[in-house]
């Protein structure tokens, strides 16, 4: 069912700051910068600069306000790993596979993620305590 990893979303305080030092370091490229009011957040996807497209990403997420899902989990845990994206060929047929499961959704429909993407989450306490994020690409332009 999962086709690959996805990204790993990686809360921060500073997204500029965070940009800058996953570029300096790692020498990441940004493919993608948006903000996603729904979720909350203001956010970045970096690539390695040499990887093909549709590769996987490092995913860095701002919150918009303190009370949002990322804003909490910073006060809570401080800037690290927030959660890991796995690709799916069908998210929808995923959702009630994993849902059949009995797996918790915290989406039991997809909605908009990042450059276009569907998305659901799944919840942590059900998935070894991990934010786990499905992603299904959306249709080549």
């Amino acid at each position: 069912m999962l086709t690959r990893i996805d990204h790993v979303g990686i809360a921060c305080h500073d997204l500029t700051k965070a940009i800058g030092f996953y570029e300096a370091t790692f020498g990441l490229v940004v493919v993608s910068r948006e903000t996603n009011d729904d979720q909350g957040v203001s956010e970045a996807m970096l690539k390695v600069a040499d990887a093909p497209a549709g590769a996987q990403y490092v995913q860095l997420l701002e919150p918009l306000s303190p009370d949002s899902p990322v804003g909490k989990f910073l006060a809570r845990r401080g800037e690290g790993v927030h959660h890991v994206g796995y690709g799916v060929a069908d998210i929808s047929a995923a959702l009630k596979s994993i849902g059949g499961a009995g797996v918790r959704l915290i989406d039991s429909r997809p909605r908009h993620g990042s450059m276009g993407a569907s998305i659901a989450f799944l919840h942590p306490k059900d998935v070894g305590g991990v934010l786990t994020e499905l992603v299904q690409a959306p249709p080549p332009a």
